[in-house]
């Protein structure tokens, strides 16, 4: 049998391993220190960044939405914790003053952009927080046109939907998405990257995907022939370049969230090519079809 082997043997961004702790599950696979068996928690503010280090001073890897499941593995005395989120395995650090018990299983999700909790079931009253498109609620009770949620507050009750009633085209979906601003590591529509603006979208139409574009591109869809130049593109193809994702409104208008608009922008997959190449950042490296 063979020995375990290191952690950093492994992709740190998805699996829950340090040479001095790791998930139970991964006795005998890799070496560490100790095995632990996690605590799901679940996400109890609007959203929270994750990081690869517990330094708020780095670059966010990735963001966590309210009503998220992470397991955590540690919770140090500095109040950071160590874990995984469920919804894409994502490993880092992330505060614990984000964090509550996992008492509820979400029924909703937001379906909208972005909605409003309300202390009332008004829209006169001054809200209390906004949570993004995918973020989980656990609805108690409708009342009109609000729902009161078990976490506190109440929500407009158009803005969700029942967690597993999905949209049927991821595109449009990513679409409403349009403008909003970019932010590296963000998965919200206050902020979010580009292969954010991809898994967000799919997630809508009930298909999980991973969470930077080096997975997606290997784990997605069926990869289109490009040796004898472009193939007839269409709507939903995924145009991948290094470290990069965008997503075809038709057959030749690429949608992807991106820092040279800062923004989520519509425009010609030429003018992107060109204007990508140009910069150095390289060709298109594959073209994914759902």
């Amino acid at each position: 049998m063979m020995a375990p082997l290191p952690a950093a043997s492994f992709d740190r961004r998805t699996t829950p391993a340090r040479s001095d702790i790791a998930a139970e599950f991964l006795r005998g696979q890799v070496a560490a220190a100790r095995f632990v068996s996690g605590e799901r928690q679940v996400v109890a503010i609007p959203s929270t960044p994750l990081w690869r280090e517990p330094r708020q001073d780095l670059s966010i890897d990735t963001e966590c939405l309210f009503g998220e499941t992470v397991t955590v593995y540690e919770t140090s005395d500095e109040g950071w914790c160590w874990g995984q989120l469920e919804t894409d395995g994502y490993v880092g650090f992330l505060s614990a003053a984000a964090l509550a018990p996992a008492d509820t299983v979400p029924s909703h999700r937001v379906c909208a952009l972005r909605t409003f909790v309300y202390p009332q079931p008004s829209i006169k009253a001054p809200y209390q927080s906004l949570l993004s498109m995918g973020c989980l609620v656990t609805v108690k009770r409708v009342l009109g046109d609000f729902a009161e949620l078990a976490s506190g507050g109440f929500i407009w009750v158009h803005h969700i939907t029942v967690r597993h009633d999905y949209a049927l085209d991821f595109v449009t979906v990513a679409e409403t998405f349009l403008n909003a601003p970019y932010l590296w590591g963000g998965r919200t529509s206050l902020g979010l990257d580009c292969s954010a603006l991809v898994q967000v979208s799919l997630a809508a139409t009930g298909r999980a995907a991973a969470r930077d574009s080096d997975m997606m591109e290997r784990q997605l869809g069926i990869p289109l022939d490009l040796a004898d130049g472009w193939p007839r593109l269409r709507r939903g193809d995924l145009i991948f370049w290094k470290g990069h994702v965008g997503i075809m409104q038709d057959e030749t208008t690429l949608l992807h969230a991106n820092g040279y608009h800062m923004r989520v922008e519509s425009e010609s997959l030429q003018a992107a090519t060109d204007r990508i190449r140009a910069a150095g950042a390289g060709s298109v490296t594959a073209v994914k079809r759902l």
